[in-house]
Order: C-alpha cells, then structure tokens, then sequence
C-alpha cells in the first residue's frame, strides 16, 4: 500500500499499488504505447528533405538571419516539394494527416534555419483549426491554397494586455445580423505579414463568471485586405529573424458569419486543440536546432587543437559531447513519441506534447550554451552561426505557451488522466485543477 497526501479534508489518500496498473508505464496502459515505429516511406521522405535544406537553405541560413528576410524564392521551391501540405488531408490537396512526418520536415529544417520552419508552424496554426472545426467550405476553400503553398495562413491570439492568458483577450467582435464587427488589437503574431489569411480570436459574449473566463470566445477568418485590418508595428527580436512579427489592428472590421470557425463562443476549446498538437513541432524545431549544433561541436572540437591536441581528446570534452548527445536522444524521443500518440488518436499525446515542448527547448538552450563555450571565442562570433541557435531557442521557449505554462499544462493533463481512469477522487481532482 502507497500512502498519498492530498489536501483534501485533512486526510490522507491511501491508493493501493495495482489502482494504478503497471507504474512502469504510468499514465499509459501498455509498454506499446511507449513504441515507436517508423516506416521506410519516412526515411525516405527524411533524406528528401534534409538534401533539399543543405542544397537550398543551409547556404543561405546567415543571410536570412542578417537580412531578417525569407527569400520567396525559398519558400516556392519548398512549395514545389509539397512541404506545405504535409499535415493536411489528400482530400483538401495535402499531402496526408501525420504528425510525424511534420516532426520529421521541422527538425530538418530547424538544422539550417529555425525561421524558416516558423512559416510551417504559422500555416500549422490557420489549418489545424479547420481541419477540425471548421465547415465543409471553409475545407474546401482555403486548405487547398495552403497545401500547395499559393497562400499562407496565420494565428492572432496574443494581445498587448495578454499572452499565456488567453481568456483575457479583448478583442470583441458583435453580431449584426449574419455579420461580425470585430474591434482590438493583437500582438506579436507571427508571419502576418506573409500571411494572406489570419485567424482571429475575439470575445463574442461576456463569460458568466470568473470561473468561466475562458467562455464566450470565438475564431473568426480574416482575409488580408478587408476594410478596417492593417499591420502596425513590427517588433524587432533577438531571433527567428527572418519570420517576422507583428501587432495588428482591427477596427470595424466586418466578416461574414461563414467565416467564424467552429461553434460560437467555443473558441479557447479549439485554441487548446490547437496547442495540443502544434506545440509537437515546437519540440521538433528544439531537436532541429540541438542536433545541428552537435553536429558544428562535433566537427569542430575535433579539427581545433590545444596544447598540441585535438580538442576532443580531452576527457571533459567527450563527457559534453556524450551528455550532449543524450538530452538530443531524449529530446528526440518525447517529439517522436507525442507525434505518434496524436497519429493513433491516442489523447495522452497532449500530456506528452507539453513534456516534449519544455525538455527539448530548455535541453537546446543548454546545449547551444556548451557549444559556445566548446567554441571558445568564435562561438560568441555571428559569422560562425552559432550563437543564432541561442537566440532562436530562447523565443522556442517563449512562443505558444511558455515552458512555465507547459509544465502547468502537463501537470494537469496528467490529473485530467488519472480522472478519467478512475484513478483519483473527482474531489481532489477539482481541488487541484
């Protein structure tokens, strides 16, 4: 017998060892859900797309970062390789549903530039909540012309007043008939400039009390160039350059009530959804970044040579390379592993996504810092590219929902698990939610 302490009525829990099956595998049921198994077909379309970052992006990677600016050429050859359909379904011109093969294309993307995979994260944001959410026409119409990389898609949630708490939006948008009104402001959105549709979160109804903040919320589709929206400033960040961000303006803008995705005021429930699955390539861009900087100390440490030997052959420096190598191995499996699970419909995949998305980005960031000081002088040097990775990873850490709040998130995720197994008092439960 385990005892458990839980706050609840000053007693104490106790939870027999076999309530929670095999701890093992605890939250999952089996060890095959801790499988991962790739196909051929993925290490085909692996190599693919690691040939086409070294011949097409590695050589330009400094120059987007210097420039700020993706080069649009890069972004319709990518295009012609169907990058941007990877995700959405065949039947709205994609190139299938699987969240490995995205975890695959971001990783190897993030090798050479972090950016670059951003304008797939973006277009990841606009598609996922159509593709689960949205009406039959809305599939039709805009799936397609992303898939093939014609247009480009964005996500506005963040505002000035608020970022993590997205029931605090105050961007309002009013009903006049089969119309909407939307009025506010959002900030830091990622690639608006690039994109040709942006998805808008907006309140449509006051939540019924402070519990219930997160009610009343609803996404609506805006098209570039409708009376009333227009991008104000641009921010000027430490990374990611070349993806831009932006604050936008919406005043008076008016939409047709076919353009409101999903339910009404249903909206924080589908950007949830959203998170859930697209922080897995957020983790990947973490891996991405991580194993290219490897790969450089790797290379490096054992071309520079001190005191008359390589640099690798000094004991130090093989314990940071090994340590190094298995954070990335483990960063690798948590990306791969929630991929998977969200490929078998299997919902502990949200629990895993948000483990993924904090240990691979905080994992890159310690990494990036030991390759620097591996590096010694000219790890602090632009021109060697690798510093960018630090600041790349530090924005990695921040972005669609920092790694405070992931933790948060996995922690209750994991009880809202253990509720629906039956595997804890619905009192305490609600105690700790």
């Amino acid at each position: 017998m385990i005892l458990i302490p839980f706050a609840c009525n000053n007693d104490i829990l106790a939870l027999g060892e076999n309530k929670f099956g095999d701890i093992m595998v605890f939250p999952f049921e089996t060890l095959e859900d801790l499988s991962i198994r790739l196909s051929s077909e993925h290490e085909l379309f692996r190599k693919s797309v690691r040939e086409f970052v070294e011949k097409k992006i590695e050589p330009i990677a400094m120059e987007i970062d210097e420039r700020d600016e993706i080069p649009r050429d890069l972004l319709e050859d990518m295009a012609k390789h169907g990058f941007f359909g990877i995700g959405i379904p065949e039947t709205y011109g994609g190139q299938g549903e699987d969240h490995i093969s995205t975890v695959i294309l971001v990783e190897e993307i993030s090798r050479a530039s972090p950016a670059v995979s951003v304008v797939l994260g973006t277009n990841e944001l606009f598609a996922i909540p159509i593709i689960l959410f949205g009406s039959e026409e809305q599939r039709r119409k805009y799936l397609p012309e992303i898939a093939r990389g014609e247009k480009f898609g964005a996500f506005a949630v963040t505002e000035p007043c608020c970022g993590s708490d997205v029931a605090g939006i105050q961007t309002k948008a009013e009903r006049r008939g089969d119309k909407w009104v939307i009025n506010g402001r959002k900030a830091f959105i990622s690639n608006a400039d690039l994109a040709d549709y942006i998805l808008v979160l907006a309140r449509t109804s006051p939540p019924p009390d402070k519990r219930s903040r997160h009610m009343g919320l609803t996404f609506f589709i805006v098209e570039k160039g409708v009376p009333g929206f227009r991008l104000d400033q641009r921010y000027d960040k430490m990374g990611l350059r070349g993806s831009h961000i932006y604050e936008l303006v919406l005043e008076d803008v008016v939409v047709p009530d076919d353009n409101r995705v999903g339910a009404e005021d249903l909206g924080f429930l589908i950007a949830m959804e959203t998170f859930d699955r697209t922080r897995i390539g957020i983790a990947a861009q973490a891996v991405g970044i991580a194993q290219a900087l490897f790969e450089k100390t790797f290379k490096y440490v054992h071309q520079r040579y001190a005191f008359g030997y390589p640099l690798a052959s000094f004991q130090a420096v093989q314990f940071e390379l090994v340590e190094i190598l298995a954070k990335i191995l483990a960063s690798r499996y948590m990306a791969y592993l929630a991929a998977k699970l969200a490929d078998e419909g299997k919902r502990e995949f949200t629990f895993v996504a948000s483990l993924a998305k904090f240990f691979a980005s905080e994992a890159a960031e310690e990494i990036a810092s030991r390759a620097i000081n591996l590096h010694g002088g000219i790890g602090v040097v632009r021109e060697t590219g690798i510093e960018r990775f630090l600041r790349d990873v530090k924005i990695i850490q921040i972005y669609e929902g920092t790694n405070e709040i992931q933790r948060l998130v996995a922690y209750r995720q994991l009880i809202r698990i253990l509720r629906e197994k039956n595997l804890i008092p619905e009192e305490v439960a609600r105690l700790v939610l």
